[in-house]
């Protein structure tokens, strides 16, 4: 992925947070998202979810849907929250006519938009959720299956803005 460079530079503002580069990090943010697997399944009626840790360091956590249907989404723990941040498309897909356009819709779409947020990281545009260090599986799972429902919203919605 091309842009893991700057998610871990938004993720971090620059710096690794302060557990970042140890492996307790790690396994505790693999741990919770492994314990959370069961109930995200059964949220979003599929039993196509792999978990597999992203190398850097920053300890990042993708959980993908094999099926196809559903982006992927990227969990790191930035010490104060723990963010999960859902690739949408690239400034390269949306219509250059209707860039303004999709702008003001997206902002318009913030406040309405459940557990999520529209934003960018570069080039490309996500959606981000963030939860409470000390979220439980139940957490994590409720918060990985809202952003992947609003995530397939977001692409069937705002379609006509892409090329």
């Amino acid at each position: 992925m091309s842009s893991d460079a700057s998610f871990l530079a938004i993720v971090s503002f620059g710096r690794p947070a302060p557990e970042a580069g140890r492996p307790m990090a790690r396994r505790k943010l693999v741990s919770l998202i492994e314990r959370s697997v069961p109930l995200l399944k059964r949220h979003l009626l599929s039993q196509s979810v792999e978990v597999s840790s992203m190398p850097g360091e920053v300890p990042v956590i993708e959980v993908s849907f094999p099926a196809g249907d559903r982006l992927p989404i990227y969990v790191t723990d930035a010490s104060s929250q723990l963010l999960c941040i859902s690739y949408l498309w690239r400034d390269a897909d949306v219509k250059p006519k209707r860039r303004s356009k999709l702008l003001e819709t997206l902002l318009d779409l913030n406040p309405s938009v459940p557990l999520s947020a529209f934003g960018r990281i570069g080039e490309h545009f996500v959606l981000v959720g963030a939860l409470s260090p000390d979220a439980t599986p139940e957490d994590m799972a409720l918060e990985l299956a809202t952003l992947s429902d609003n995530g397939r919203d977001a692409l069937v919605t705002l379609s006509d803005f892409l090329v």
